[in-house]
């Protein structure tokens, strides 16, 4: 049986930055829940930031390919540098997913770490722009593919071709 991480704020865990969950209804999410499919994970948390904390962006909106190459910074509201607890919680969500051999993840769009194919733009107006997050981007780089929320029905055909 395929395992599949999922951001832990959509499984109802209070670890966002505003110490709210968003979670999930999703259908086959609950199903992948029973079945025991899901490794809930908080990269941000996890990476050493409490809840709640001060919003954060990549700066510039680049994505977190350019964070993982040092090329960008995440930044926080109160104008802290978190890039360092954003790479830890990316590693290890990478260190979790291939200890279970995840191969799947579904993950909160337009999160600075988890975002798969929008983040904030950087500059704390709410605006977005397409790219991904620290942990989407490492993952990718991994061969771990990612889909958001919104994306469910698409990771459970793609889990599909992997059981077959």
């Amino acid at each position: 049986m395929e395992r599949i991480l999922v951001s832990a704020c959509l499984m109802g865990r209070k670890v966002r930055y505003d110490g709210r969950a968003k979670t999930s209804s999703d259908a086959q999410l609950a199903t992948w829940r029973q079945e025991g499919r899901l490794v809930p994970f908080c990269p941000e948390v996890e990476g050493g930031l409490p809840t709640p904390r001060p919003a954060a962006e990549i700066e510039g909106g680049v994505g977190g390919a350019a964070v993982l190459s040092g090329a960008a910074r995440v930044l926080a509201t109160d104008g802290s540098d978190v890039t360092g607890e954003f790479l830890a919680g990316a590693q290890a969500a990478l260190t979790v997913a291939t200890s279970f051999g995840i191969k799947v993840a579904v993950l909160k769009e337009g999160s600075p770490s988890c975002g798969a194919l929008s983040i904030y733009d950087g500059t704390f107006r709410g605006r977005r722009t397409p790219g991904q997050g620290v942990t989407a981007a490492l993952f990718e780089l991994n061969g771990i593919r990612v889909f958001t929320e919104d994306h469910v029905a698409e990771a459970a055909d793609y889990l599909r071709t992997l059981e077959t």
